[in-house]
C-alpha cells in the first residue's frame, strides 16, 4: 500500500521515513520528494508498505505525530493524476490567437487590413 506523507520538515531524509515507518512493519520504500531543479525537500514523502494491515497501523499511529518539529499528516496516497488531459494552459480550439473570434469576418469588416500576429482588426 501506497502512503502519502505531508508536512515533512526540510530536514527529513528518506531514511528517517524509512525507520519511522520501520517500527509498524515491512517497509518496501520511502521516499521523500524534492524539487528536481533546486533539490530542496518540497514537504512531502511516499513509503509503500507491502502489508495493507500494517499500513493502516502506521497511518493511524503516525497521523498528527511530530517529525522534526513539523506536524505530519499522513494518509493513503491517491493515484496521480494525469495533467496533461485536464486542458488548462493552452489554447482554446474555438478561438484564435489573441482570443478574436476572426473565422467569420470578412474582409471588409477587418477595416482592410490583415493585421499582424495579434487579431486584425483596425489599426491605429
Amino acid at each position: 500500500m501506497k502512503i502519502y506523507v505531508g508536512h515533512l520538515s526540510p530536514e527529513v531524509t528518506d531514511e528517517d521515513l524509512n525507520a519511522l515507518f520501520a517500527a509498524y512493519g515491512q517497509v518496501e520504500s520511502a521516499e521523500v520528494v524534492k524539487d528536481r531543479y533546486t533539490g530542496n525537500v518540497r514537504g512531502f514523502g511516499f513509503v509503500v508498505m507491502p502489508t495493507k494491515q500494517e499500513a493502516i497501523a502506521a497511518i493511524t499511529a503516525l497521523q498528527g505525530q511530530d517529525l522534526k518539529g513539523q506536524m505530519l499528516e499522513v494518509n493513503e496516497a491517491r493515484p496521480p493524476v494525469d495533467r496533461r488531459s485536464e486542458g488548462g494552459g493552452g489554447r482554446r480550439p474555438d478561438r484564435g490567437r489573441g482570443g478574436f473570434d476572426r473565422g467569420k469576418r470578412s474582409r471588409d469588416d477587418r477595416g482592410g487590413h490583415r493585421g499582424g500576429g495579434g487579431g486584425g482588426g483596425r489599426r491605429f
